[in-house]
């Protein structure tokens, strides 16, 4: 349990924690780029006042935020183009890494793109209208966008050191932290057996007394009453006990069973039951599968479903059993019409203890609401899953799935 407990915890939050981390590296890098974007369009919208030179800082004053060395530095060239696109005039004096050719192909480039501005390879460009010609400006952002590459790596690796470390911290406190959960929950199956266990000698002492009574005085509602309650109360108690050890997931040895034939005979037992009702069983079942099991859990979990679908289903209506192989998956479907209503809300509580989706249902039909919780169990013993599905609110679907 506290295993189980520990690797839960520790994966959700892991889970978390790589969410948040994420989301801010995410943040960080996209306000990082879009900042050197920024930079550099204002860059452009400098230059794009005098493109054949250095603008005239006079008439066009450096932005406040931006360092007075900042032009100078800058690595630009532009291409003037005709209203055809043919190259008139290119400027490449103020950078050293292009040439005239080069220039022309990435001003076709970034002209193909039919937009204002944009990136062309690590060249940010503006595009500005003279007259009836177009002048395309080019600026080399190759060196910020460089760190801005190391700045996005340096934050994923910093970043999945940092999940590294808290992972290794989660396995060192984890078990300490759920261990206060795990015990109580460890006690309350403790004290359901042992309790469990006290009442049965309480109850077979009411029983054998109420024998003894009906020897003295005869048969008596009072005394049959008294029988019918003790052994509801009984029951209840063997299935609480029962489901405290499947929780455990304390089954005996598994073997290999043939389990369509388990399927098949177990679901053939309810025939009678299903005819006095004028219901029939519908079986699709496929020969000749197998898996390990315990015998005697498997044969209670179909019977747990099975008994749910004839109590809480319409007289004259079909109930189908389909059991299939699917991949590497066996799956067990059990399906019905549902006498009530059901809403998404309750197929999520069907599994838990002692809930009824029709309280005065139950209690005509003698459950206690606690056999699907053991049917749950039994499924999760075996490494399996059980699902309640119902596509138009009418029907009722029990889905299990084992893995072969």
């Amino acid at each position: 349990m506290i295993r189980s407990l520990k690797r839960k915890f520790i994966l959700l939050a892991m889970v978390s924690i790589s969410l948040l981390l994420a989301i801010i590296v995410s943040g960080m890098n996209i306000i990082n780029y879009n900042a050197v974007v920024y930079e550099a369009d204002e860059m452009l919208a400098l230059l794009s006042t005098t493109p054949e030179s250095l603008p005239d800082f006079r008439r066009h004053p450096i932005p406040k935020h931006m360092s007075p060395e900042a032009p100078y530095e800058a690595r630009f060239f532009s291409v003037l183009l005709d209203a055809q696109g043919n190259p008139i005039n290119v400027l490449t004096e103020r950078i050293a890494s292009v040439d005239r050719e080069t220039a022309i192909k990435l001003a076709a480039e970034a002209l193909s793109e039919e937009k204002g501005r944009g990136f062309v390879g690590e060249y940010r460009f503006c595009l500005v209208r003279e007259n009836q010609h177009s002048r395309i400006i080019f600026l080399d952002c190759g060196r910020k966008l460089h760190a801005a590459e190391v700045f996005l790596m340096s934050s994923i690796i910093m970043s999945l050191v940092g999940l590294g470390l808290v992972f290794i911290i989660m396995l060192v406190f984890a078990e300490r932290i759920i261990r206060p959960v795990a015990e109580s929950y460890e006690e309350q199956k403790r004290f359901i057996t042992d309790a469990g266990h006290e009442i049965k000698t309480p109850l077979t002492i009411i029983s054998a007394n109420a024998d003894l009574l009906e020897l003295d005085i005869g048969e008596n509602e009072c005394l049959a009453d008294i029988r019918q309650q003790t052994k509801r109360l009984g029951t209840l108690t063997n299935e609480l006990v029962y489901l405290a050890r499947m929780e455990e997931q304390s089954l005996p040895e598994k073997l290999e069973l043939p389990i369509s034939d388990i399927v098949q005979e177990t679901v053939g037992s309810f025939k009678a039951i299903a005819q006095s009702q004028a219901k029939e069983l519908v079986m699709d079942i496929e020969p000749m599968l197998s898996m390990k099991a315990d015998l005697k859990s498997m044969e209670q979990l179909i019977s747990i479903l099975m008994d749910n679908a004839l109590k809480y289903s319409p007289e004259g209506e079909n109930i189908h059993i389909r059991f299939r192989r699917s991949g590497k998956t066996l799956l067990l479907s059990i399906k019905n019409k549902s006498t009530t209503p059901l809403e998404p809300e309750q197929l999520k509580l069907l599994f838990d203890r002692f809930y009824r989706a029709d309280a005065s249902r139950n209690s005509s039909t003698g459950g206690y609401g606690i056999g699907l919780s053991i049917a749950s169990a039994i499924t999760a013993a075996h490494g399996g899953k059980i699902q309640a599905r119902s596509e138009n609110g009418t029907e009722l679907e029990m889905l299990v799935s084992f893995p072969i």
